[in-house]
């Protein structure tokens, strides 16, 4: 097969238009292993397909990518540097953006390499060229260059390059083409700092964290609505969250939902003010988060109960994932009547509205009524009953007849509350005294899809995990149960299979 390969370049190198001995030459190459490829390919130049590259035919360009692509990747990152940096430069401003994607990719392996990267670290131009291509129109280029960058900050002298060279003025030359390219630079110095510690002192220190911050008070609202999002992702790591603190901008963005309200254009930005919110509240303590920002889950409580589609959407997954941890039920528990009229809301519209609403209403009070066994004290046991009971006067004939309607995504929703309260001796209790509830999760006719399926299977492992199960269901039940899981979710009886056989 090399010498088909051997063969197949000088053909290429002789002809006009090789793009039938490219096609000859891909197939050739996907047909070797790519262990047995690297063997041949390191002892060979394959200067006659990187020159094609500069055709104007797309066609052509296009098949060299793919053979380029296949050849590079059977080298090692060192050997590939070593021997095709030059090639690689030309790539990264090449005018076709797969042959940017390229060289792009390659210097992504290449950095990830301890060895390798130093080739790179040591060429200012690669490293110039890969910053432009954040400018690029195409943003799948732009990423991959944000990628790249990023691996390349992993390191002290990656980061000494990037921030304390003339490559921290070429990035704020990019940034000052448009507001988008402002913001792809704002999304590398956001994926940098989250890193560590020290890339966060880099990134703060070249003066592009405080500009970010700046701009969450701009009068441009689809800038500020950018920023708070960005914000968001600063905000994932720990030590992120404490330069935050310490910028005050938790305080800042608390001020800018109280301000909300007077502002007509809010519904554009205040989405990510309470996304934000949410989230710091998941990663530190829902109780510390809501009572040091009081206005946080007022708000959250206000936009349940809004007509605007959007607003409710936010709201309903922000108090699914408060609801999610023992901390945050407790939370919304000691709000009294404003959750009670906020449960009946999301009750609501579980029952009737738009579909994509209803699956977030179903998913929302999953997460509310989910308790793991380790936390099922007297207390907690109490607190998900009564929110259940809160759903409808006849909540178990609720949820079932959701889970009866021909939405898949609305059966399977219906079936995470089963199995949220599946594991709680209460909903057992109720799901054995709800007259064929048990044939219902047994009965392997409902539900054809693959979602459903797996969504049924894993309210039945929720039953048979539980400690109080065979008590409470009897033991007649539990063993039809263990049985149903033991067969997997998608068992068909052989029954069954030959009456459709023959049917057939």
């Amino acid at each position: 097969m090399a010498a088909t390969i051997q063969s197949l370049l000088e053909e290429i190198s002789g002809v006009e238009d090789p793009i039938e001995e490219l096609e000859s030459l891909k197939t050739a190459l996907f047909s070797i292993p790519l262990s047995a490829l690297r063997e041949f390919v390191s002892g060979q130049r394959f200067d006659v397909i990187f020159s094609l590259l500069s055709s104007n035919e797309r066609a052509q360009v296009d098949l060299c990518v793919d053979i380029l692509e296949r050849i590079l990747l059977a080298l090692s990152p060192l050997h590939l540097v070593q021997n095709y940096r030059e090639k690689l430069l030309e790539g990264l401003s090449h005018p076709n953006d797969n042959v940017q994607i390229l060289a792009l990719t390659q210097i992504g392996r290449v950095v990830e390499h301890p060895e390798a990267v130093t080739e790179i670290l040591n060429n200012h131009n690669i490293l110039r060229a890969v910053i432009l291509c954040i400018g690029e129109e195409r943003i799948a280029v732009a990423k991959q260059a944000i990628q790249s960058l990023s691996k390349i900050s992993h390191s002290k002298p990656g980061l000494d390059k990037l921030f304390q060279s003339d490559l921290l003025d070429v990035m704020k030359e990019v940034m000052a083409k448009s507001d988008i390219i402002r913001y792809r630079i704002y999304e590398l110095v956001v994926e940098i700092s989250s890193f560590s510690p020290i890339s966060l002192g880099y990134c703060a220190n070249s003066g592009l964290i405080s500009q970010l911050l700046s701009e969450l008070t701009g009068d441009d609202v689809l800038i500020r609505a950018t920023s708070v999002e960005m914000v968001t992702n600063l905000a994932q790591s720990q030590h992120g969250r404490q330069y935050l603190a310490q910028q005050g901008i938790m305080g800042k963005i608390s001020n800018m939902i109280r301000g909300a309200e007077t502002d007509p254009f809010s519904s554009l930005y205040l989405p990510g003010l309470v996304k934000f919110f949410g989230n710091l509240a998941i990663m530190d303590s829902p109780q510390q988060v809501c009572e040091s920002y009081p206005v946080f889950l007022s708000k959250v409580f206000d936009m349940a109960l809004d007509p605007d589609p959007v607003m409710i959407g936010v709201a309903l997954d922000t108090l699914g994932l408060l609801g999610s941890t023992v901390e945050g039920k407790q939370v919304l528990q000691k709000t009294g009547e404003n959750f009670k009229a906020v449960f009946s809301r999301i009750s609501q519209l579980a029952g009737s509205g738009a579909t994509e609403l209803r699956v977030r209403s179903l998913d929302a009070i999953s997460q509310l009524l989910t308790l793991q066994p380790e936390h099922q004290t007297d207390d907690l046991l109490s607190l998900t009953e009564s929110w259940f009971q809160l759903l409808s006067n006849h909540p178990m004939d609720m949820i079932h007849n959701i889970s009866t309607q021909p939405f898949p995504e609305l059966h399977c929703g219906a079936l995470r509350i089963f199995t949220a309260i599946a594991c709680q001796p209460w909903g057992q209790k109720m799901m054995i005294s709800t007259p064929g509830f048990m044939e219902f999760i047994l009965n392997r006719s409902t539900g054809q899809t693959k979602e459903a399926k797996d969504a049924k299977f894993e309210l039945v492992g929720s039953l048979v995990g539980s400690s109080t199960a065979s008590e409470m269901l009897g033991s007649q039940n539990y063993i039809r149960l263990k049985t149903y899981l033991k067969e997997g979710p998608y068992y068909v009886s052989a029954v069954a299979s030959v009456g459709t056989e023959g049917a057939e």
